[in-house]
């Protein structure tokens, strides 16, 4: 069963808003839960991550705030607010804070 997803439905809303940074901390919301995919606002304090890991499903990074290094199949890449990055299924990926950063997961549970 899906998870509760924590925003209201057909009303506008900041994606910045929605996680707020705390020191030392990775901090993420769900905004939409579905056996289909997933969308999730993270924040990262500067230096904080997620270490490498393969996912079977392609992944979108919206950097909304900050920068991020982002390392797919061992080639980091500087991704800043505004861009974005594709983390193909099946390829090892891990994020890490450069400077404090927050994003948008869009995670498409599908094989295209």
């Amino acid at each position: 069963m899906p998870k509760k997803e924590t925003v209201e439905k057909a009303k506008s809303l900041s994606l910045t808003g929605l996680v707020e940074y705390q020191p030392g901390a990775v901090v993420s919301r769900t905004v939409i839960d579905h056996t289909e995919g997933t969308v999730t606002v993270f924040s990262f304090d500067e230096g904080e991550g997620l270490s490498e890991h393969v996912a079977p499903f392609d992944a979108m990074v919206v950097v909304l705030d900050g920068e991020a290094e982002v390392t797919v199949a061992g080639k980091a890449n500087r991704v800043r607010a505004g861009e974005t990055i594709i983390m193909p299924a099946d390829r090892p990926h891990a994020l890490r804070a450069v400077k404090r950063f927050k994003m948008l997961l869009v995670m498409v549970r599908a094989k295209g």
